[in-house]
């Protein structure tokens, strides 16, 4: 008698171990960067570099990315209770709307500092410099292999690419610590955290555009509404597509609500059009969290009627 294959395990248990083991991914590396980034800041203070403060500054934007993707696998997993049916997701965006302003904030007091030190630059010890921007480097690369592991989680993924700007910007510092040394022109320093104050304000207002768009439910940028309402009135028996909308929960989890009127002839068989449209904007758009009306002409008639009058 053959041995009987284990069955394999439930998909929620699988889905919940995974999120499991991304947060302690996203925790060590978040412990990583957390104690880089006071390195950092104690050597900035030390070595006079503002360089190495600002990147300090931009290292404290990655702790704060693999802290928002903590917060958003945490929440996944949260009740809301009966007032918050989408549960306590939105709480990632106004974190990511807080952070946005305070980096808009930081970047203004590394442009103000820069400029000061190019008028009046200031003695740098390159030496401190070089040894703290090669460990805030390694520990950079350790922390986007960390992070990268996952190919599947949008915000793990987006997490990495936070991880792996600020290792270049540790490189930026490197070379600059390395013009100042054999060269003697402390002005690389300043001139350095100008550049990298640069990434801070693009990537503070990347974030805070992303950040208020949800908010105001506005449709993401990867998602064109005009194809989706175009294929879906491709659907064999579909007349007519209305009240279309897309929005976002939270980063990368869009939701749709769409009024589909198909013939009278066809909508006997509107269960298959509800099951038919869902599965497209599932596999062609990527969109799970749908709300489908389905209507016939003659019940459209009648409420445009109605409505106008």
């Amino acid at each position: 008698m053959a041995a009987q294959k284990p069955s394999p395990a439930p998909r929620g248990r699988r889905d919940q171990e995974t999120r499991s083991a991304e947060r302690r991914r996203l925790l060590l590396a978040a412990l990583l960067t957390g104690t880089v980034l006071v390195v950092e800041l104690a050597g900035g203070l030390l070595s006079g570099s503002l360089a190495l403060l600002s990147d300090a500054a931009h290292m404290f934007t990655d702790l704060s990315a693999l802290l928002l993707a903590f917060l958003a696998l945490t929440f996944s997993v949260m009740p809301g209770g009966r007032r918050r049916t989408y549960g306590w997701y939105r709480l990632e965006i106004l974190s990511a709307l807080l952070n946005a302003v305070l980096l808009i904030g930081i970047a203004g007091f590394i442009f103000y500092e820069a400029y000061g030190r190019l008028l009046a630059p200031t003695e740098i010890r390159s030496g401190v410099v070089l040894m703290v921007a090669t460990i805030g480097l390694a520990v950079n690369l350790l922390s986007y292999s960390i992070v990268s592991r996952s190919k599947e989680s949008i915000n793990l993924r987006g997490a990495a690419m936070h991880v792996l700007s600020d290792a270049l910007t540790s490189v930026g510092v490197i070379v600059s610590a390395l013009v100042v040394r054999f060269t003697g022109w402390n002005a690389a320093d300043p001139l350095m955290s100008a550049i990298i104050g640069v990434v801070i304000l693009f990537g503070a207002f990347q974030l805070l555009r992303e950040s208020v768009d949800i908010l105001l439910e506005a449709t993401p940028l990867h998602i064109d509404p005009v194809e989706i309402r175009e294929t879906l009135r491709k659907i064999p028996g579909v007349h007519a597509v209305h009240d279309l909308h897309v929005w976002s929960i939270t980063s990368g989890m869009p939701a749709l609500s769409v009024h589909l009127i198909v013939h009278d002839e066809w909508f006997k068989d509107a269960g298959g059009k509800l099951v038919e449209a869902k599965e497209i904007l599932k596999e062609r758009f990527d969109i799970d969290h749908t709300t489908i009306q389905v209507e016939s002409e003659t019940y459209a008639h009648r409420a445009t009627v109605q409505w106008k009058s």
